[in-house]
C-alpha cells in the first residue's frame, strides 16, 4: 500500500467533488505528464482571470452580472490554484535544504 505522502493531489476533483491521487514513481509518465499541463493551464487561466478581475472592478461601468460572473470564475480558478499549491507542496523534498 502507498503511504498518503507518495501519492499526488490530482488537479481535479472526482465523483461529490472528492480528491483525486495518484500513485506513481514514474513522474514522466502519461498521468503525471496529463497533470502537469493541466495544472500549468489552470495556472493561466487565474492569471488571466486576474488581469480580467483588475480591468472589470476598474470599470464604472461594469454591470452586477459582469461582477458576480467574474466572482464565480475567480472562485473556480482560486480552488483550482489551491489545489495545485497543495499537491506541489506535498512533492516538495522535506528532507532537502530548507530557505529561511
Amino acid at each position: 500500500m502507498t503511504a498518503q505522502n507518495e501519492l499526488r493531489l490530482l488537479p481535479w476533483s472526482g465523483p461529490e467533488d472528492k480528491p483525486c491521487y495518484l500513485s506513481t514513481g514514474d513522474r514522466n509518465g502519461y498521468m503525471s505528464r496529463l497533470a502537469d499541463n493541466i495544472e500549468s493551464e489552470q495556472l493561466e487561466t487565474a492569471a488571466e482571470l486576474l488581469k480580467q478581475a483588475s480591468e472589470t472592478l476598474g470599470d464604472e461601468h461594469a454591470s452586477p452580472e459582469d461582477v458576480r460572473l467574474l466572482a464565480k470564475e475567480l472562485t473556480g480558478a482560486l480552488r483550482d490554484v489551491l489545489r495545485v499549491a497543495t499537491s506541489r507542496g506535498h512533492r516538495l523534498d522535506v528532507s532537502g535544504p530548507h530557505c529561511i
